[in-house]
């Protein structure tokens, strides 16, 4: 057993964190009430995967880790000008909309660029990528992933703790097999990163019709129950924490507010940047009048969106001075999607990204243990993960 400096045995700390498993899942359903009896929604951070796992693994939000959509205006840094061009020979160009092609290009511009985080495409357009630079370079889940912002593994490895972060790269059952088997070895310090919840709730956002999802919850309670077996096999204290990052709203309507830009006559690249997330448009203004024209095309959507102001921007982490996510940013109302965008050309049953306040945006934790009235939202996960191995470790279960 691993003792600390007073010859106590130290504890066990188990992180489990399940994508998508919104308040909007737990409270309805009362999921792992009677293993994990603590628990409460959470702020979800203001954007997507892109912008929360980076906030949960550094404890920081956009406006310091500089991650928001995975793709930014920044022609001057763009690493994606040979490939471009290389996808600008390729012909017929309606290739590109085939999910299973554009995967294939994904690997290659991946392998190509030395890109170790996670990446796609989408449907990021040859003519667009010059201009636009990609913001998960790297693999966050590492030492030193976050370039220049501390994560937990970088914690982790400056404690000395013994410890195991799952390969994101993994299916669900291989990372939770693997954690089990970490755990009942002993190790100090266990995160399990699981993914497929969330494609499933983007296919199913009603949890409480639809039998895939609730199959998939029944299912990650056993593989959860398995953890708590092996965690007891110890004879350590142990506590076990399960949190998510967002929860799922369901369809309600779209808006072409591509179209509408571009019906301005207003020439991308040369008046205006933009990117199109699947509820966020983000401006960059490049001649003087084009701030205007798009606002004036974009007012008979007032009903659907609105323009976040200075203080909407500080409020979410994600004001900087230097613009990095656009000079303006337009957010529909939840319930709405952007389609065209640049993440897709259709809707999906649910999605995320809206704002955190929402009700179906809630994330959820819960713990065998108390859960500290701090913890109101998830860029709290990270301190909740430091004081695990700071100060001692976990009670006694």
């Amino acid at each position: 057993m691993t003792k600390g400096e007073d010859g106590t045995v130290k504890g066990i700390s188990i992180y489990l964190f399940i994508d998508a498993l919104g308040w909007d899942v737990v409270e309805p359903t009362g999921f792992l009430s009677d293993v994990l009896p603590n628990r409460r929604a959470v702020d979800m951070q203001f954007g997507y995967s892109s912008s929360a796992i980076p906030t949960i693994l550094s404890g920081r939000q956009p406006d310091e880790h500089g991650h928001l959509g995975l793709f930014a205006w920044a022609p001057e840094r763009s690493p994606f000008r040979r490939v471009a061009r290389i996808m600008r020979l390729m012909r017929p160009r309606a290739v590109f909309n085939r999910p299973r092609v554009r995967g294939w290009i994904s690997k290659a511009v991946k392998r190509a660029l030395g890109i170790t985080g996670y990446f796609q495409l989408y449907q990021m357009t040859p003519e667009k990528l010059p201009y636009v630079d990609y913001c998960e370079k790297r693999d966050l889940f590492v030492p030193g992933g976050m370039e220049g912002v501390a994560n937990i593994a970088d914690e982790l490895v400056r404690a000395g703790v013994p410890h195991h972060i799952s390969d994101w790269r993994r299916p669900d059952e291989e990372n939770l097999a693997i954690g089990a088997k970490e755990i009942g070895m002993g190790t100090d310090f266990v995160f399990i990163y699981t993914a497929e919840l969330d494609a499933l709730r983007h296919k199913f956002a009603a949890p409480s019709v639809n039998p895939e999802v609730k199959a998939k919850l029944a299912w990650y309670r056993q593989r959860i129950l398995r953890l708590v077996a092996a965690a007891k096999s110890t004879g350590r204290p142990w506590t076990l924490t399960v949190f998510s990052d967002h929860g799922m709203t369901p369809l309600t309507k779209t808006v072409d507010l591509k179209g509408a830009v571009e019906a301005t006559g207003l020439v991308l690249g040369r008046d205006y940047g933009a990117c199109y997330d699947s509820t966020l448009f983000r401006v960059t203004y490049l001649k003087p009048g084009a701030r205007e024209r798009i606002e004036a095309a974009l007012a008979p959507f007032a009903g659907d969106g609105r323009w976040l102001t200075e203080g909407d921007e500080r409020e979410n982490g994600v004001w900087r001075r230097d613009r990095a996510f656009g000079d303006a940013i337009f957010l529909v109302k939840p319930g709405v999607q952007i389609v065209p965008s640049d993440m897709g050309l259709a809707p999906l049953a649910g999605m995320h990204g809206f704002d955190p306040r929402d009700v179906h945006s809630k994330a959820a934790v819960m713990s065998t243990a108390p859960i500290p009235d701090w913890v109101r939202g998830v860029k709290d996960y990270f301190r909740l993960m430091k004081a695990g191995f700071e100060v001692g470790g976990p009670g006694n279960n």
